[in-house]
């Protein structure tokens, strides 16, 4: 949120939502998607070739460029039915996500009412294209956000269906059970899989569960997954093994897939190895400047000793003493009692 109070809808891209965007910008992949996880009968209507990625910015009402994250014009196989697919992608909860999809519905509607000849806009059977929104979350918490708008308006119960209202399809990453996403085997279903843990270990464990479905795609489904892992595995390795992990990515084939997960869990192990041991470095450090501390600590203390004894001596009373040297009075006057 703004400081108005307004929603901020520039939010920074998480490196999962540019991954999934480079994989769901393929037409196959994002039919792929809508067909393995919504069982709607709508769905079997579409086929690739009446797909079409709708790539540009939308322009909201407060004049800020947000790019809504993957939108998909289709026409369906047996009518001249035209109805667009928009795709939000979040690794966190917005839960203000139903008033940002009416937004993008509303631009949608307004690009294309004025891209429409008046004389058709006027005719009795004009209509505006069906819109159909959904998001992909790969949170690791319940998304909880609304999923029907009205809920998001004051009151809605009272007026029943006079108020505006839709719901969403929600893709939700980390709520499917991980033996059904085996069983689909297919490129979208394995990429769940993968991005439901980010454990190392456990990455590499699913990845060799995965070798039969890996071996089985397309060169270029195979390609799309291996680009896909390489966007989320980077962000979270130094940079002196970005080269490494480009190299193995690229260099990956199907029939070679063993080879290609032996070399990047070499690659992982090298990046645990080094935060341990940076790790111990910073143990080291810490340690080094907490004794340091107590070193001078000791020696402030051995210091105002030696100053109350040297103020005994001198006849300076104790209360005064106490507020030079900032000892506790009870040190003070055993150190008294000790000199007499």
């Amino acid at each position: 949120m703004t400081e108005s109070g307004q929603p901020n809808l520039k939010h920074p891209h998480h490196p999962h939502d540019k991954g999934y965007k480079q994989l769901l910008s393929n037409k196959k992949i994002f039919l792929e998607l809508i067909k393995t996880f919504v069982q709607e009968d709508w769905v079997n209507e579409i086929e690739e070739d009446g797909l079409l990625l709708v790539d540009k910015s939308f322009v909201l009402e407060d004049f800020s460029e947000k790019e809504a994250d993957v939108v998909y014009r289709l026409r369906t196989k047996e009518k001249d039915v035209i109805f667009y697919v928009l795709l939000e992608l979040q690794s966190t909860v917005d839960f203000l996500m139903p008033f940002r999809l009416l937004q993008y519905m509303v631009q949608i509607w307004r690009e294309t009412y004025n891209n429409t000849q008046k004389e058709e806009r006027d005719r009795k059977d004009f209509r505006l294209p069906a819109i159909v929104p959904a998001v992909l979350y790969n949170g690791k918490n319940n998304w909880t956000a609304k999923m029907n708008f009205r809920e998001m308006l004051s009151d809605y119960q009272i007026f029943g269906g006079r108020v505006l209202d839709f719901n969403y399809i929600l893709f939700d990453v980390n709520r499917y059970k991980d033996e059904q996403l085996y069983e689909m085997a297919n490129l979208i279903a394995s990429v769940f899989v993968l991005d439901q843990t980010m454990n190392h270990k456990e990455l590499i464990r699913r990845l060799r569960k995965l070798i039969m479905v890996l071996r089985k795609l397309t060169q270029d489904e195979f390609r799309q997954i291996m680009i896909w892992l390489k966007n989320v595995i980077k962000p979270r390795m130094p940079v002196h093994l970005h080269k490494e992990v480009d190299r193995i990515m690229e260099e990956a084939n199907q029939l070679e897939v063993e080879f290609m997960i032996m070399n990047l869990e070499v690659t992982l192990d090298e990046m645990q190895q080094q935060a341990k041991k940076e790790g111990i470095k910073e143990g080291i450090k810490e340690g080094i400047k907490e004794g340091i501390k107590e070193g001078i600590k000791e020696g402030e203390l051995k210091k105002a000793l030696e100053t109350a004894r040297a103020a005994l001596k001198e006849g300076i009373s104790v209360d005064v003493i106490c507020k030079i040297t900032a000892l506790d009075k009870e040190i003070v006057q055993k150190i008294k009692n000790e000199l007499h």
